[in-house]
């Protein structure tokens, strides 16, 4: 899938910034078959508006997450049951450069991702450290008037790659994330070619989105931690990602030990 990235302009990492950091944000997700992305991306670069991230010369990255929860999975069933308020907590590990964030997701007030994060050691990135702990706490405690709740802990790690193009004018990100591979303490899940995109932008129906809409693309609501817990939980009710379970894994369980 690298082919056909060089068809855009590079723009460096403070450019992204600088332009469409979006920290605050709606996120739009579709799942495309690789040939329904690339003609996407075809009609992206003919455009001309559109960068590609570009940092030495990579286009390409190499992602890690690991995903904390609650014993019982309390933030894998809030957003089974969509509720308001809901959480994530993660670490992110750019595995190219080493570098690495503890990060909270929040809802908002209008269901716009919130993200709260803090520069973080890769050493760490299988646990909560005190001063991740910390900005756990606070974050909870400022947006939702709640404590963090017991037994927070590693619960399994997606690794998969990642290219972003961006649109500054427009304050727009695409992320296209491939080769998704889903890692527990007792089974792994591979994806099967398909490419999960997200439109990230300050309010939703963005020329992006709509050019997927006309494509016949219909966003999806799903995340990839939810996406693995389906997969590797023996017995994790996913009825709302039935669909992109389907796509991503096929009709089969996807679980090796």
């Amino acid at each position: 899938m690298s082919a056909g990235l060089e068809a855009f302009a590079g723009i460096g990492l403070e450019a992204v910034v600088a332009a469409a950091d979006l920290q605050t944000r709606v996120d739009t997700k579709y799942l495309l078959r690789p040939e329904q992305y690339r003609r996407f991306r075809e009609v992206l670069a003919a455009e001309g508006h559109w960068s590609c991230l570009d940092i030495g010369g990579r286009r390409w990255f190499a992602y890690e997450s690991v995903y904390f929860d609650t014993p019982d999975l309390l933030t894998y069933r809030q957003h089974r049951q969509g509720r308001r308020l809901r959480f994530k907590v993660r670490t992110r590990t750019y595995a190219d450069s080493g570098e690495c964030a503890f990060e909270v997701k929040l809802k908002g007030a209008r269901q716009d991702t919130v993200k709260e994060r803090i520069p973080y050691r890769a050493a760490d990135a299988a646990r909560i450290a005190p001063d991740a702990a910390a900005h756990l706490a606070r974050t909870l405690w400022e947006a939702y008037g709640m404590a963090v709740p017991a037994g927070m802990g590693p619960r399994l790690r997606t690794d998969y790659r990642r290219h972003t193009l961006v649109h500054p004018a427009g304050r727009t990100r695409v992320t296209c994330d491939e080769e998704l591979r889903c890692v527990a303490a007792d089974g792994v899940a591979v994806a099967r070619p398909v490419c999960l995109v997200e439109v990230k932008s300050a309010r939703p129906g963005g020329p992006a989105d709509r050019l997927l809409w006309a494509m016949g693309a219909r966003p999806v609501s799903v995340s990839k931690y939810c996406l693995a817990v389906a997969a590797l939980e023996p017995g994790a009710r996913a009825n709302p990602w039935a669909r992109a379970m389907r796509e991503c894994f096929g009709p089969v369980s996807p679980v090796r030990a």
